[in-house]
């Protein structure tokens, strides 16, 4: 029997002052239930086998790391979110609920939280302690590191200033009272604050193995977490294999006997093993579908689409002519036709949108400029170059990471910007691993990157582009304004106030143009019947901890 398609409705809404579900403002209440949750999307599971579970999956490419700390992208994170537990995680409505915390007390003036951690063990049988958080947190904080998601933390006391060096560690608003107690200090009223703790930045790492070992994670044999599953092999550039942690404080409700996630760049030989029953699941999250296959996906109903709060978008090194001139970017972006894009290249419903922000938290719906004007991107292109002193445009390079999909994309922009605009600009793709690297060190021109929430408010991803030397910035542009804005944006008084900051500071983002957005994106998938359980949230995280093959 085929799967019927499915359009799973992301019910997400936007948050800008009230606190989530899960948060509790009075002093002797506790966070939301420690219950897990199945992914409700799923019909009750039928029998499971009796044989071994094995799930099967691409990644397409090889996981920068294994490091909480060090994650920064959906590879990695499926991975990292596999093999550690957070004090808390998000259930299927991308709600947290306590996990390595069994209680959570937060202070009448909700600066202050204090987590009773349950009884939970590593994967080599070390318990795990209130002072695993606390060094962990410490040490992404910590410069040598280099941590790109460093400034997530920064709402906690004294983390910016710590991570700047201004401040020494043991000033952090964070401290273990004891093996089951950590007490955790806030700048400032966060309502989101449990569904951070629940992002695998804030994960624990086990001192004794981080210390000993600086590689511990790049390697099956060292690899120590947390989580529900524990790598037992890594084949790099090959495969990872996951198996069931037995030392898991919930193992129970995990079925899944083992993972294998297979690195394959090819979508078009993902897809054939999918069908050739070598895959148990073919597309995103994990990796993405051939775009010239969608289509008989879509009719033959098997095609599972999934809305996210994901923007795809094309990031720019200001730092480079002729890309420095703001009116040169605007001119690019004016010109794209996002519409076209969606309905003929990507065509399982992506929105075409104008603005910094997906469709979940969007501030400005009718955004910030019209999609395919291509009369105002000629007058700008005219405009920059004059400015520029120039009559011809230096070489330009569009660059991205391998996949069907983004290639498919380029080259409909790359066309575009021809047609529209004369302009002749060169497609390059790289592996994964090395094109976040080059991303980082602003070594090229334009760039594609998606970027997933981490949880559903705009300060998500207006913090990102706070400072040109943030770690996930990469366009090399800041305005001081704007910082300032985002700054005032963490005590406004009411959440009026606070939209209206936010407002103002992607007006300013948007008229300097250090990014290109082209659409909020979807998940899209197919799997075999016999998977359920696989949680796949309104955020684009995908959580196997309840996922099992059943018959």
């Amino acid at each position: 029997m085929k799967k019927q398609i499915s359009v799973l409705a992301l019910g997400l809404s936007l948050v800008v002052g009230a606190a989530l579900a899960g948060c509790s403002a009075g002093g002797g209440q506790s966070a939301s239930g420690n219950k897990s949750a199945p992914n409700a999307s799923q019909e009750p599971a039928p029998a499971a086998k009796s044989g071994p579970q094995v799930f099967r999956a691409n990644l397409t490419s090889e996981p920068s790391t294994a490091d909480p700390g060090l994650a920064k992208d959906a590879t990695s994170g499926a991975i990292v979110r596999a093999t550690f537990d957070g004090l808390t995680r998000l259930d299927k409505d991308s709600k947290p609920m306590n996990s390595i915390a069994e209680d959570v007390k937060i202070s009448d003036d909700r600066l202050t939280y204090k987590f009773t951690l349950r009884d939970a063990k590593w994967s080599n049988g070390d318990p795990v302690t209130a002072h695993d958080f606390e060094f962990a947190w410490k040490r992404v904080l910590d410069p040598k590191l280099a941590a790109e998601y460093a400034y997530q933390l920064y709402y906690i006391k004294n983390a910016e200033k710590v991570h700047a060096n201004k401040l020494g560690p043991d000033e952090l608003g964070v401290k273990a009272l004891d093996d089951k107690t950590l007490q955790v200090t806030l700048e400032n009223p966060t309502p989101y604050f449990l569904e951070l703790t629940a992002f695998y930045t804030y994960y624990p790492v086990n001192k004794k193995v981080v210390e000993a070992n600086p590689k511990w994670a790049m390697e099956a044999a060292t690899h120590v977490g947390n989580g529900p599953f524990k790598m037992t092999a890594w084949e790099h550039k090959a495969k990872i294999v996951l198996e069931k942690n037995e030392n898991y404080w919930e193992k129970d409700v995990v079925k899944l006997d083992k993972i294998e996630f297979f690195m394959i760049e090819d979508d078009n030989t993902a897809l054939s093993m999918f069908e050739n029953d070598e895959l148990d699941w073919a597309g995103q999250p994990f990796n993405g579908l051939p775009t010239d296959a969608i289509p008989a996906l879509k009719e033959s109903g098997q095609l599972v689409v999934h809305p996210k709060a994901t923007m795809y978008w094309y990031k720019i090194n200001t730092t480079k002519p002729p890309l420095n001139n703001v009116k040169i970017r605007k001119a690019l972006a004016l010109a794209v036709n996002r519409q076209a894009i969606v309905d003929n290249v990507t065509q399982v419903g992506q929105v075409p949108t104008m603005g910094l922000l997906p469709q979940s938290m969007i501030l400005k719906p009718d955004g910030y400029f019209k999609d395919n004007d291509v009369e105002t991107a000629k007058k700008l292109l005219e405009e920059g170059m004059k400015e520029l002193g120039v009559t011809k445009l230096p070489p330009i390079t569009l660059s991205y990471n391998t996949s069907d999909r983004h290639k498919k994309i380029a080259e409909a922009v790359q066309d575009q910007w021809k047609q529209a605009l004369g302009i002749d600009v060169k497609l390059l793709n790289k592996e994964f691993k090395v094109y976040l690297q080059d991303l980082h060190e602003l070594n090229y021109d334009i760039g594609r990157l998606g970027w997933n929430a981490d949880f559903n408010d705009p300060i998500n991803y207006l913090e990102m582009f706070r400072e040109k030397d943030t770690g996930n910035n990469d366009t090399g542009w800041e305005n001081s304004r704007y910082k300032e804005l985002l700054i005032q944006s963490a005590t406004a008084k009411d959440a009026e106030t606070r939209k209206q900051m936010f407002a103002e500071a992607e007006q300013i983002f948007m008229d300097e143009m250090p990014i290109i957005p082209l659409f909020t994106d979807v998940d899209v998938w197919v799997q075999k019947e016999k998977v359920k359980g696989v949680q796949v949230d309104g955020l684009g995280f995908v959580d196997l901890k309840w996922a099992e093959i059943s018959e």
